[in-house]
């Protein structure tokens, strides 16, 4: 995802250490334990852009915007900005006194857009982007100190403690183990509210879940969705979810047969039961998909084939029509391989597709790879049709919809060119108005769904455990929860039973 995000900007545009951990790695009065869902590949925001390494980094480095409590952009280093009637020239004005953790004053590190004097940063765009705020809000757009980055140093993020423009920095890492995250003493909110936050990871859903019931944990990002309805029942304070700004999806292989073929894509999106994907195997209440943005970012109101309001009955009907027209049936099966990587619900979906499309003489085999594997073979297009999807960089429809330009490159697993979709993109991402820039981007989505290279399912859900002790914790769609936002109170960690 940190792909496209580069590469917008540029349109828009024209490690650890080895010193000796703490020995309190628990939660305690002032000290917030986190569990991360995979270990944090590096600090340097720029380099890494995994979720666990982005999720530390967003504790720790500011840029002219960050993201709140809800996660929406605010005002970051910047304390306000103005923005040009055509929606191209973004002037951001800077507070004053800004500094890094070190001291040093934080003026140089943002000058790389365009700098308006010390007080000010302007921002010139090729395109109305109506979401730079949340884009400078990332942390790869973060204020770094270039002042210890560019003294030749192997690695300035070895530093202990590690210079940052945010609420926290970095005091100690022990790989595999834990990050510890110590107060800014120069960030210009003043002192954060929480003194000392830890990271630990825990690639294992269950296995997280199990040390936060333990009291070892504050806060689980993740647990086994076949252990929700249990947790809901033992620990109904502690369970967080809430609607996600993101969409799962299998994509099918557009440059070769079967799948060069929009009858057969048609038919087997038609025949899709999303419903009772929904219903029967994701029980913390995933809203079925047709289309690819999630309703958050159209006021509610998702993009939906006109198909979608015919009873399943018709649609199969259909299916079976246009399959038959593309040449298939009793005699000439359609036969394919449905890719998936290494998750049983992954498998539990491709089965149950294969399942629902049986019946109309398809035979649908499942091959399970690892992670890496799966989408090594995706991006150069060794598959038929694969499990997919996408969690937004940006809460706008462009960051879901870009991916599928003919010239998105490997990220278009699809292989899918349409010069009329890439149009009608263009068109909608240079509409400064936002009503007429929405309809324009769902006019986008509908000629993408029309063509359909991917197969929508449903939207995301997140899930978390949160102790009652921690305070600020607001479910957002961008799953957004910036430790700077939470504070505690006095109680356990662990959460109470349920009655």
């Amino acid at each position: 995802m940190r792909v496209l995000l580069i590469l917008l900007l540029s349109a828009l545009l024209a490690a650890c250490s080895g010193a000796k951990a703490p020995q309190a790695a628990t939660p305690g009065p002032d000290r917030l334990v986190r569990l991360a869902d995979a270990e944090i590949r590096g600090l340097d925001p720029q380099v890494y852009s995994d979720l666990a390494s982005l999720r530390v980094a967003a504790d720790q480095f500011e840029g002219l915007t960050r993201f709140n409590v809800f996660g929406m952009a605010v005002t970051g280093l910047a304390r306000d900005w103005k923005v040009s009637p055509d929606g191209l020239t973004w002037r951001f004005i800077l507070r004053p006194g800004l500094r890094f953790s070190d001291g040093t004053p934080n003026t140089a590190a943002i000058r790389s857009v365009e700098a308006d004097g010390d007080a000010a940063v302007v921002v010139r765009l090729a395109a109305p982007f109506p979401q730079l705020p949340a884009l400078l809000a990332h942390p790869a757009m973060a204020a770094l100190p270039l002042h210890r980055a560019g003294q030749g140093a192997a690695d300035w993020t070895a530093e202990r403690p590690l210079v940052t423009s945010g609420p926290y920095r970095t005091r100690d890492w022990r790989l595999n183990d834990r990050l510890v995250l110590e107060r800014n003493p120069n960030w210009h909110r003043g002192r954060a509210p929480i003194g000392t936050v830890i990271w630990k990871p825990v690639d294992d859903p269950l296995a997280g879940m199990r040390l936060f019931l333990a009291g070892e944990a504050d806060i689980s990002g993740d647990y086994p969705q076949s252990r929700h309805d249990w947790l809901k029942q033992q620990r109904p304070s502690a369970v967080r979810t809430g609607d996600y700004l993101g969409s799962y999806y299998f994509t099918m292989n557009t440059r070769n047969p079967p799948f060069d073929d929009v009858r057969v894509r048609r038919a087997l999106g038609m025949a899709a039961d999303r419903e009772w994907l929904a219903r029967a195997l994701l029980p913390m209440g995933n809203a079925p998909a047709y289309g690819l943005v999630p309703p958050a970012l159209y006021v509610g109101l998702p993009v939906r084939p006109d198909w979608a309001s015919l009873s399943l009955k018709r649609r199969q009907a259909e299916a079976k029509r246009l399959l038959a027209a593309a040449g298939y049936g009793p005699a000439r099966p359609l036969r394919f391989e449905i890719r998936i990587n290494s998750s049983a619900e992954h498998r539990r979906m491709a089965v149950a597709l294969a399942a629902m499309w049986k019946p109309l003489g398809v035979e649908a085999s499942v091959l399970n790879s690892e992670p890496a594997l799966h989408f090594a073979a995706m991006r150069r297009g060794d598959f038929q049709m694969a499990r997919s999807g996408w969690i937004a960089d940006l809460p706008a429809p462009e960051n879901f919809l870009a991916v599928h330009r003919s010239d998105a490159g490997e990220v278009n697993y699809s292989g899918f060119a349409d010069p009329s979709y890439d149009a009608l993109l263009d068109r909608a991402m240079a509409e400064p108005d936002p009503a007429r820039r929405m309809t324009a981007m769902r006019a986008a989505e509908a000629r993408l769904l029309d063509a359909m290279p991917v197969i929508p399912l449903w939207f995301y859900r997140s899930g978390a455990l949160v102790a009652p002790r921690v305070r600020g914790w607001i479910d957002n769609p961008g799953n957004i929860h910036p430790s700077a936002a939470l504070s505690l109170a006095p109680a356990p960690a662990i959460a109470a039973r349920g009655k």
